[in-house]
């Protein structure tokens, strides 16, 4: 036997802690935790949501096979002022927004906080305009507010 690969013994619990953590270095799931990469570089800072105000509205090509312009919105975010394209929802869903609203956006859901479907670099979902939910404004159970 030419070496042993792991400590062992009643004193061997540090070397092995210490020898764990420099191997979890190498996961990338444990790196960006730690170096906290998200809140870096995440528009949106880590935070589930953001309000924003509208600067225009946008239609967005969908990717093949698809053929379509899926209605989106440029929004301004209010913490620090970066500019962000969400997606609208729902038919008709964005003739309910109109340019300076302020509108509340989440992740779109796609895996790792990516963009979802057939929408190229939309990572962002409009969920509620000047305070009421999209979702009552489609089924007519709430009025949008005149701000």
């Amino acid at each position: 036997m030419t070496g042993k690969k792991s400590p062992y013994g009643l004193y061997a619990a540090r070397k092995l802690r210490l020898k764990r953590l420099k191997f979890r270095w190498s996961q990338n799931e444990f790196r960006i935790r730690l170096l906290r990469l998200k809140e870096k570089h995440d528009p949106m800072g880590g935070a589930p949501m953001a309000r924003g105000i509208v600067l225009e509205k946008v239609g967005v090509e969908s990717r093949q096979p698809n053929s379509a312009l899926r209605k989106c919105v440029r929004v301004q975010l209010v913490k620090n002022g970066k500019v962000v394209t969400a997606f609208v929802p729902y038919d008709g869903g964005v003739n309910f927004i109109d340019e300076h609203d302020e509108v509340v956006i989440a992740g779109i859901g796609g895996s790792q906080g990516k963009s979802l479907g057939d929408l190229p670099g939309v990572r962002y979902k409009v969920i509620m305009v000047n305070g009421v939910s999209l979702d009552a404004l489609i089924k007519g159970k709430k009025q949008k507010p005149v701000r």
